[in-house]
């Protein structure tokens, strides 16, 4: 569409015509967007780097911005919203319970913190997954899954040898557990550590699926080995089920505990319950941690461990004020029990097919850009030979939301109840981005600026 030309700046010229030729173009400084987030950041702790629209309304697997632009999410809240936004049944239930308890702390029963515990055990059992799976703890979010995890390790450790000398507790490069202290340690990135320093003692880091250091990593001081099956954050990386074995295997001949991280990877975006529900129960974890989509937007987080762990804990050692209040359980109980259907996860394992056939379209298509594809299910990675930040900006302002992780990967963690026809319509936008970028269709592709803070773990200030 031609746009008239007037004695403006060229920079204005130039807003002018790419907000007439995008669709999604992003607010500019005079917009009411702008105007809003102007009046609220001085409030605001800066730890986040946002682009510029701001989402107000959620439906499915589409987000509205308060300028009423539609864009198809490929991101999922960061592979959080796996039932789509604004679910109509979750959105029910949160009314149904907030009439009747939210609150009334651990001090009290309540019927659904027992409840969801119950499910959380006899559906991962069932599912393969887990074998000696026997209690929950519930918490309020990922960090506070896996900390608990690490102070149930600590524990155990303190119960065999009271000496206190087997407290060390190994994590893997590239891996992501939190922000808090303890989850902070464990994740083993200078840049994010290092403002904090120093880390807490005892924390020891080891290279992913590499099975010849297991013996030298993993010694009689161990007390804990935590590990994500598919690194998220880190870059979409998949444990080999021989590494994951191998590491069940180190972890019984010194009495370690094997804590499996899936709060990104499990939950049936594999295709299967938990990422290691394929794997036999000779490589099961004695602990493992969720959060994410058990709450489908709704904070909540959930540690499950073995009968010998559990055993090892009393009355006093761990607690939470909100975790396990009765709305928030209730809503995971619901979720939970649609996350174990088991046709949503053969749906799963279609659409995975429907990604991968549409990367290869575009890995044929830009073969000097796209160099892998990692990941299972619907957790997938495209690595690139450059920095996708400029893709990002590219895709939002045509409709689509998509995420980085590790260094120069697109991440894709979509509603697992996203269409066929969807991913199509994303694929589309995600190429017209790639063109734009790459071939600098149109002249544009030199004037898009990155999109940074896309990832928790950014490298390189991305």
């Amino acid at each position: 569409m031609a746009v008239p030309t007037s004695s403006a700046p060229e920079h204005t010229n130039n807003d002018i015509s790419k907000e007439a030729s995008l669709p999604n173009h992003d607010p500019p400084s005079d917009s009411q967007t702008a105007a809003i987030v102007n009046e609220h950041m001085p409030y605001m702790v800066a730890t986040y780097v946002r682009p510029p629209p701001m989402m107000v309304k959620g439906e499915g697997c589409f987000l509205w911005d308060i300028e009423n632009r539609r864009y198809l999410d490929f991101t999922a809240g960061i592979a959080v919203n796996a039932l789509g936004h604004c679910d109509p049944e979750m959105a029910k239930l949160i009314g149904q319970q907030a009439r009747t308890l939210i609150h009334s702390s651990n001090l009290y029963h309540n019927p659904w913190t027992g409840a969801l515990s119950q499910l959380l055990v006899s559906n991962t059992k069932s599912s393969g997954g887990m074998s000696q799976a026997s209690k929950a703890f519930i918490s309020n979010s990922g960090s506070e899954a896996n900390e608990a995890a690490m102070k149930f390790c600590r524990k155990h450790g303190k119960t065999l040898d009271p000496s206190g000398s087997k407290h060390e507790i190994i994590s893997f490069h590239n891996s992501f557990h939190g922000r808090t202290m303890g989850s902070l340690s464990a994740t083993p990135n200078p840049k994010y550590q290092t403002p904090f320093a120093p880390m807490l003692p005892g924390f020891r880091y080891g290279t992913y699926n590499d099975l010849t250091s297991l013996d030298t990593l993993i010694t009689p001081q161990t007390c804990g080995v935590i590990i994500e099956p598919i690194q998220g954050e880190g870059g979409i990386h998949v444990a080999t089920p021989e590494f994951l074995h191998a590491l069940r295997q180190r972890c019984n001949e010194v009495s370690a505990l094997l804590v499996y991280d899936e709060i990104q990877c499990g939950l049936s975006r594999t295709g299967h319950l938990w990422a290691h529900s394929t794997l036999p129960s000779s490589s099961h974890p004695d602990i493992l941690t969720t959060a994410k989509a058990l709450g489908n937007g709704f904070p909540i987080g959930a540690t499950l461990v073995t009968e010998a762990v559990a055993q090892s804990i009393v009355t006093g050692d761990h607690g939470t004020t909100f975790g396990g209040n009765p709305l928030a359980c209730r809503l995971a109980h619901y979720i939970f029990s649609r996350l174990s259907e088991p046709s949503l996860q053969q749906d799963v394992l279609s659409k995975e097919k429907h990604f991968r056939a549409g990367f290869e379209r575009l890995r044929t298509r830009f073969p000097s850009l796209i160099k892998e594809v990692r990941g299972r299910g619907l957790i997938l990675g495209l690595q690139l030979t450059q920095d996708p930040t400029k893709i990002v900006t590219a895709a939002r302002e045509r409709g689509l939301l998509v995420i980085t992780c590790g260094t120069n990967v697109l991440r894709f963690v979509p509603p697992l109840v996203i269409s066929e026809g969807e991913i199509e319509e994303g694929l589309g936008i995600l190429e017209r981005a790639m063109e734009v970028v790459v071939e600098k269709r149109g002249g544009e592709g030199g004037h898009i600026e990155g999109t940074k803070g896309q990832q928790e773990m950014a490298p390189d200030g991305r």
